[in-house]
């Protein structure tokens, strides 16, 4: 009999490329992918991978079973699904994919009400820029900021936020705004929209530093590096950032709450949507 596990490590091998970026989406560390992915060779007497200097090439043995495999894997997520819908009672672990942000300023700091009113329910909060992939059980709820498109998956709007230009007040005191410097994204995010609105307020003015991560952003700028774009529940509520007031139009963006629709009536998930779109609404 063939472990699961170790297939399914195989699986995610072949849909990743890398043994890193199939550690990443498993949550375990190379040695393990590595490992798993060694014992099934073992039991089916197969070379599966070619191991290369910095990465692993799927055999044409490998490319054929991974392919069927990928079929098994959809089921086994499908009956997961189906047994957390079944579970009665408001309790069990809930995992939740949302962007950073969202996740660090919005969500954690109100999970003491989840818990006093349902202490039965375990948390797996995932702050990750990333979409999290609900059919593959990657998480159970997701907050993004578009309409996903995947089939399976029921979205509802449940809140929206916009952005302003941020800076140190004694930046934006002592800094005259033709001499402005701005603190945006790196080409991870180049098409967002509130990096598109940043780049039409900067002008010819220099973006003096790029970074994924909203929170540099943010700390650059209560330094006085420049200014950042930054949403206002993050910017209106820091005592070391000012708003600057352009006359541009303002951006913001939608938040929808995506769930599988195999699980979007399970109890404990039900709790933590209505849980969810509370946050939003208090923000």
């Amino acid at each position: 009999m063939l472990d699961w596990n170790d297939l399914h490590h195989f699986v995610v091998l072949a849909r990743e490329g890398t043994l890193s970026a199939a550690a990443r989406a498993l949550r375990v560390d190379h040695a393990t992918v590595a490992r798993r992915i060694a014992a099934l060779e073992a039991a089916v007497a197969l070379k599966l991978v070619d191991r290369r200097a910095r990465h692993y090439a799927l055999t044409d043995d490998g490319k054929r079973i991974a392919a069927t495999a990928r079929a098994m894997e959809d089921i086994a997520f499908a009956v997961e699904r189906a047994m957390l819908a079944s579970k009665p009672g408001i309790g069990g672990q809930v995992s939740i994919s949302a962007p950073p942000s969202l996740a660090n300023a919005l969500i954690a700091p109100r999970l003491i009400a989840l818990r006093r009113r349902h202490p039965n329910i375990l948390i797996r909060l995932i702050g990750e820029k990333r979409s999290a992939s609900l059919t593959r059980r990657e998480a159970d709820l997701a907050l993004r900021l578009s309409r996903p498109a995947e089939p399976g998956l029921v979205a509802r709007k449940i809140g929206h936020f916009g952005f302003g230009l941020y800076g140190a007040p004694a930046y934006l005191k002592d800094t005259p705004q033709h001499s402005f410097a701005f603190i945006a994204y790196d080409e991870s995010m180049e098409d967002a929209p509130q990096q598109q609105w940043l780049k039409m307020v900067a002008g010819k003015r220099d973006i003096v530093l790029r970074t994924s991560d909203l929170e540099n952003q943010a700390a650059a700028a209560r330094a006085g590096v420049g200014l950042a774009a930054l949403p206002h529940f993050l910017g209106d509520g820091d005592s070391g950032l000012e708003r600057y007031r352009t006359n541009q139009k303002p951006v913001g963006r939608d938040v929808w709450l995506v769930v599988h629709r195999d699980i979007r009536h399970a109890p404990a998930v039900r709790a933590v949507m209505e849980f969810l779109a509370g946050c939003m609404r208090r923000q």
